[in-house]
């Protein structure tokens, strides 16, 4: 890896690249399209400098040669990222001649690449890079969670020029899972009943005054989100305020992600959506984080009998999962008990890792807002023994004993152990 390594986010690095080549990208009406696949991680390692650096230097020169109106850059990355693998990064059809791109890979890219320890594939792609990277968060494989279920898998519809913007955001609300229709450029009245969706995103250009005026008929009697897709900062406002928001090209996984939050989420989950730093922390009670004790004011654990409470509850008998609670809680909250535990296998398996790691570099919000998440999560699933666990972390931060972390880790991934085999046994068996 690279001599530098921070944690980054992706959607943040690709926006930066592109700030600093969009006046090219004006000048020349082209139109930049990423296409995120859904292994690829939100938060990686690596060296930031270096691959904003690098995806600048490849947009520059495809921009500046190409007679194409648009540029799809692909981003791939395996399907179980679990630690370190490569992403791959292809730019394909620009129309530049074969011979001004391989001279462009063998001369501009070459210490940029070694940095990376990046390296050229040559096929039938025009540019295909593929570079290590280290996961931002070791076990996490849905790398973006939506905070409430009542955002999920609501129906969309697309009304977009482009086909290549069309397939990228399609696939982008896919993720979710969102139910996506692909919408006439012209639009017809008689062919699509616009009631029957949750949210409509159409992009500027295509639209008409008496376009709106049919969504504002509709949004009467229905709750029906409008969303305009636009190249400029300052588009065009319309004035029958049918308009939910605007939506700013070029789209990345995350700018989804956060309009689906402004438009569905509560007040609460949208002022977090300016801010929200990893999945770990997309949660509606932050019990253990907000505990803050003066230390002055900081019973000793000896005078409490800290350490016997977590005896205490080291030695209470309880069940790994308890699947009769699970269902309960299931049915309460109106989700089917079997696709929570699916979530929560996609959520927490390998997260020992990521655990261990956390505390060997003594982060010690992001344990506060790990163990917050896998406590709620447990307790949803009637899994006591991982209640146990978190309940006993929890112990350790209120009485600021955080010299005892460094043995949880092994055991995490004992108890973690335990409760995967029972989870499998219970959907597999």
């Amino acid at each position: 890896m690279g001599t530098v390594e921070n944690i980054f986010d992706i959607n943040k690095i690709l926006h930066q690249s592109f700030a600093k080549i969009e006046s090219l990208s004006k000048d020349k009406k082209i139109e930049l399209i990423f296409e995120m696949n859904p292994t690829l991680p939100r938060e990686l390692r690596g060296d930031v400098e270096a691959i904003e650096y690098l995806l600048t230097t490849i947009l520059t020169f495809v921009f500046k040669y190409t007679q194409k109106n648009e540029i799809v850059l692909t981003l791939n990355a395996p399907k179980d990222f679990l630690y370190e693998e490569l992403i791959s990064f292809k730019i394909s059809n620009s129309g530049i001649t074969k011979e001004k791109v391989l001279a462009f890979l063998e001369t501009e890219l070459g210490s940029s690449l070694k940095r990376l320890e990046g390296e050229v594939v040559y096929d039938e792609n025009d540019i295909h890079l593929n570079i290590p990277f280290t996961i931002g968060e070791l076990g996490f494989r849905r790398h973006y969670r939506l905070p409430s279920r009542s955002m999920l898998q609501k129906k969309v519809l697309l009304i977009l020029e482009s086909e290549n913007a069309t397939k990228s955001i399609s696939k982008m609300f896919k993720y979710f899972p969102y139910d996506v229709d692909l919408g006439l450029k012209e639009y017809k009245e008689d062919r699509t009943d616009l009631a029957k969706y949750d949210l409509v995103v159409v992009e500027e250009k295509l639209l008409s005054k008496s376009f709106t005026s049919i969504v504002l008929k509709i949004q009467e009697t229905k709750n029906l989100k409008f969303v305009i897709l636009t190249k400029n900062k300052s588009p065009l406002i319309y004035d029958n305020n049918s308009v939910s928001t605007y939506l700013l090209c070029p789209i990345t996984q995350e700018s989804i992600f956060e309009l689906i939050i402004s438009l569905f989420g509560d007040d609460k989950f949208k002022k977090e959506t300016k801010s929200m730093p990893s999945s770990v922390q997309l949660m509606e009670e932050k019990v253990v984080h907000n505990i803050k004790i003066p230390k002055s004011l900081q019973p000793k654990a000896e005078d409490i009998g800290m350490k016997k409470m977590i005896e205490e509850k080291k030695s209470a008998h309880v069940v790994i999962l308890d699947t009769r609670k699970g269902l309960e809680n299931s049915k309460k909250q109106g989700v089917i008990y079997s696709d929570v535990l699916q979530d929560f296998l996609e959520t927490f398996d390998k997260s020992d890792l990521y655990f261990r790691q956390i505390v060997n570099e003594k982060q010690s919000n992001k344990i506060k807002d790990f163990c917050i998440d896998l406590e709620k999560q447990s307790k949803l699933i009637g899994a006591e023994g991982m209640q146990k666990f978190s309940d006993i972390i929890s112990l350790i931060f209120v009485y600021d004993k955080l010299d005892m972390l460094p043995i949880y880790p092994g055991r995490y991934h004992i108890e973690l152990d335990k409760l995967v085999t029972a989870i499998k046994k219970y959907l597999y068996i």
